[in-house]
């Protein structure tokens, strides 16, 4: 059934990058991601860009990281079937936060990736969640949390028992969400400057891999893949000297 869309999913939709919302762009046939630069002037970047996301994360470099701190206390309030990935979002007064570098950025939205964008030694975990903030000057963060095959994920299933089965519906999530329990308790983490892994793929974007996944059942990650049809993973892009500190 499709629904209304309130503000909060009105937000929710006016917070992605415009590109996301086209058509044209896909995982898949003449709009993969090997084509994504030539589809549009927009999109160049995906293409020319030298600081590409996301990476295999292999050999990186130890450095005095400051913990992650991470304060979340508002769950969703709308989940979207763009097409592209299942999208949680907030509500605009959202307290959402983490602070890095002494720089507090606020949660925008968060969505998921099967099987996972960034691999580590080469490998893909099943999923992976990216959680999209902005700072007060418009950069980006993304924590990115891995997932892989397990025991069930009791917060993923209120966001799943909401879960629109076709692109470009909507729904509102009614039941509350804890946030912090898609997060690993342990929240060492890896930090490489990349970009946004859709396009149009715009760089400058610090990423916070955490270290630890977290589980899902295995009905949990079909029921994703058969709502998306089909992979939804950018395949890992050049370091291009870029160094991964831990």
């Amino acid at each position: 059934m499709k629904i209304t869309f309130g503000k909060a999913a009105l937000l929710a939709l006016s917070i992605m990058p415009a590109a996301a919302m086209a058509s044209h762009w896909s995982y898949e046939g003449e709009g993969s991601p090997e084509h994504w630069g030539a589809l549009s002037e927009e999109y160049k970047t995906c293409q020319t860009g030298m600081n590409q996301s996301p990476i295999n994360i292999d050999k990186t470099l130890a450095a005095h990281l400051s913990a992650l701190s991470v304060h979340y206390t508002d769950g969703p309030v709308t989940l979207i079937n763009n097409g592209h990935t299942i999208q949680a979002g907030l509500k605009t007064t959202t307290g959402d936060t983490v602070a890095i570098d002494d720089v507090i950025f606020t949660l925008q939205q968060f969505h998921f990736h099967a099987p996972s964008e960034n691999t580590v030694h080469g490998r893909h975990y099943a999923m992976e969640a990216h959680l999209v903030h902005k700072d007060a000057k418009g950069d980006t963060a993304v924590v990115a949390v891995m997932f892989d095959v397990g025991a069930e994920n009791t917060e993923l299933n209120k966001l799943w028992a909401a879960m629109p089965e076709k692109t470009e519906q909507g729904a509102n999530i009614t039941t509350q969400m804890d946030l912090n329990a898609l997060l690993p308790a342990d929240k060492t983490y890896w930090r490489f400057s990349g970009s946004l892994t859709t396009p149009p793929c715009s760089e400058g974007v610090i990423w916070i891999v955490l270290k630890h996944p977290m589980t899902l059942s295995n009905a949990q990650l079909k029921k994703f893949t058969h709502t998306m049809h089909h992979d939804n993973n950018r395949p890992a892009q050049p370091l291009n000297g870029r160094v991964v500190v831990e």
